[in-house]
This record gives structure tokens, sequence and C-alpha cells, in this order.
């Protein structure tokens, strides 16, 4: 029902638009078509200044509405995200600036310079000063712009500083996977004949490599507040996205070309929470780049912690070497050194 209502209503607009036409058709062949047209462009002039001030007002007004909702109305997460907002702020500076100049001149012209028996129209086919001028200022106004987007990309892509943590993400249908190296700083080595989620082996790591016996896999990233953070960035299968949007990063996750970039994470997530006002907050890694039919429910969680908080979280971490290879965990052969010695006591105490 709802749906014949709607066709209905349609049609019916399509209708009413086709009877006004056609009304106006008449009445110009009534008035004489000089005469109409004169009216129409007069008319049409208003319209277009009527047009600018209420598109000015619903810009201005969308603006109010929906910009407590955008991502720029809370800080950046990083320090080196803040590059990014600053950046992003230029651009809408200027583009704003040209966009707003543009639509008066555009709508004013269309008012001021409408068909009149008292003036002629003046044509002139080329203007030197004006050719320059359009193109030597924004010529330079994207060369600025370029330029400052190339220095913060070999920031955020360079190297970070010493003391800077590391982690490895890898993205896969349809989720994240994360590795922290050991005490011994090191990653362990992978192949990826060798990936087999049912034996622990999600990154396809080579246990023969004594590097990889200390190394951590989580299925969440977590981050110390104000230390620099470097990502080891692949992926297992098809080409994903590291999508960090409270920190202003993203970077291509793919298979066997290993991206990196760095960060420094600013606020913990409990402070994010208050800065929000949001007591359910938590920071995401998404995927931004259409990788398949579940691409939508790819994402991550990170968490912000300060470096005691961190270091406990580590130090409840067992290394994946030992989750793959239960029988080389020492904790269980605790137990089966145990039940020997009861065993052996029971067979004494027999005797």
């Amino acid at each position: 029902m709802t749906m014949f209502l709607t066709i209905a209503v349609i049609v019916l607009i399509f209708v009413v638009i086709f009877q006004i036409a056609k009304a106006s058709e008449y009445v110009s062949v009534l008035k004489g078509e000089d005469v109409s047209r004169k009216q129409n462009n007069k008319i049409n002039g208003f319209l277009m200044v009527v047009f600018l001030v209420l598109g000015m007002i619903g810009v201005w007004y969308c603006n109010k509405l929906y910009f407590g909702k955008t991502l720029l109305a809370v800080d950046s997460a990083s320090v080196e995200g803040a590059r990014v907002d600053s950046m992003l702020w230029i651009t809408l500076a200027v583009t704003g600036i040209v966009f707003i100049a543009t639509q008066i001149l555009l709508f004013w012209f269309a008012y001021k310079y409408q068909e009149s028996d008292k003036r002629k129209v003046f044509y002139f086919p080329h203007d030197n000063r004006l050719e320059v001028l359009w193109t030597i200022i924004p010529a330079i106004v994207l060369t600025i712009l370029v330029v400052i987007g190339l220095r913060n990309w070999f920031l955020f892509t360079g190297e970070p500083p010493k003391e800077a943590m590391v982690v490895e993400v890898t993205g896969k249908q349809f989720n994240w996977i994360f590795r922290y190296p050991g005490k011994d700083g090191a990653f362990g080595k992978k192949y990826y004949k060798n990936i087999d989620d049912a034996s622990g082996n999600a990154l396809g790591v080579l246990w023969d490599d004594k590097l990889s016996h200390d190394d951590i896999v989580t299925d969440k990233m977590v981050l110390v507040k104000g230390r620099p953070v470097k990502l080891i960035i692949g992926a297992r299968d098809v080409i994903h996205d590291v999508g960090l949007s409270h920190f202003r990063m993203k970077m291509d996750a793919v298979p066997g070309i290993p991206t990196t970039m760095w960060f420094t994470p600013k606020y913990t997530t409990k402070e994010m929470k208050e800065l929000t006002k949001n007591p359910d907050f938590v920071y995401e890694i998404s995927c931004d780049q259409m990788c398949g039919n579940g691409h939508y429910s790819m994402k991550g969680i990170i968490e912000v912690l300060d470096q005691e908080e961190y270091d406990i979280w580590l130090a409840k971490q067992k290394p994946q070497y030992l989750v793959a290879n239960p029988d080389k965990d020492p904790e269980n052969a605790k137990p089966a050194a145990a039940d020997t010695a009861k065993a052996a006591t029971k067979v004494v105490a027999k005797l």
C-alpha cells in the first residue's frame, strides 16, 4: 500500500509540473515572446539571489547541525595526526573561500546582468591578465598543499624515534592479527605455506626460528600513551587497508609487500571516553579497502594504556609458540611432573 501511494504521489507531481509548463507556454503566446522572456528573466534573476541566500544559510545550518558528529569535533588521538588535521583545515579554508566567492559571483552575475534594453552585451574573447591570474595563483596554492602533504607523508612513513615499540599488523578476510616481538625485540620469520589456523599458526611463523619463540600474537592492538609505535603492515590474502580514523592514519595492507607507518598515541582509551563523552568509546582499526563480502565487518579494537598498565597486560600474554605447541609449555609440564611424583609416592607407600 505504501509503495502504491508513493508511486501515485510521484506521478501526480509530474502531472502538476507538466500542466504548469503548458500553462506557461500559453501565457507566453498571449503576451508575446519578448515580453514573456523578459519577465521570466527578471523572475529567474530574483530566484537566483534567493537561492544563493538560502543555499548559504543551508550550508551554515548543516555545518552547525552535523559538525559535532564528525571526527574533526574531537582532537586527533595521535601527535602526528594533528598534522593531518592542520592540513585538512588549510585545504578547507582555501577551497571554502573559493567556493563562497565563486558562488556569490555566479548567482549575482545572473541577477545583475540579466537582459535589458538599456545596455548591449560586450564580448571579449581573450584576456592575458585573467589567464595568468587564474593559472598562476591556483598553481601556487596547489603546489603549497602538495608540499605540505609530502612532508607529512615522508614523516609518517619514515623511521620512527629509537624508543618506538613495534607491532606487526596482518589483515585477512575478515579480521586483523597483531604480533608483538618478545624480549629479544625481533620477530621470528614467516612463510605463507606454514599458515594453519587450526594449529594456532595464523601467520605461518617458522617455529624452528628461535626468534619466534617469544613472539606474542593477539586479536587486539594494545598501545602506550606517549610512546611512538611503528606498524609493520601486511595481508594474508587480498589487499586490505589499515584505517585508524581517530589517529588520522591510513595505510594499505598488501600481500607480500610490507608497508610501514608510525605515530604517537596522545590519549588513553579512558581519556578519550571523557573527551568524547561516550562511556562506550573504543579505538577502532577498520579496513578502508573493499576486500570482499564481509568487508563491512572487518574491524579490530585498539586499546591505549599508560606504560604501567601496558606492562601488566604484556606480562599476562603467552608467546604464540607455546600456544601452538602446548607440549613445550613449562606450565603444562609441571602438572605432569606432579602426577608422576604422586604416582611414585604411592608405589613407595605400597612397598
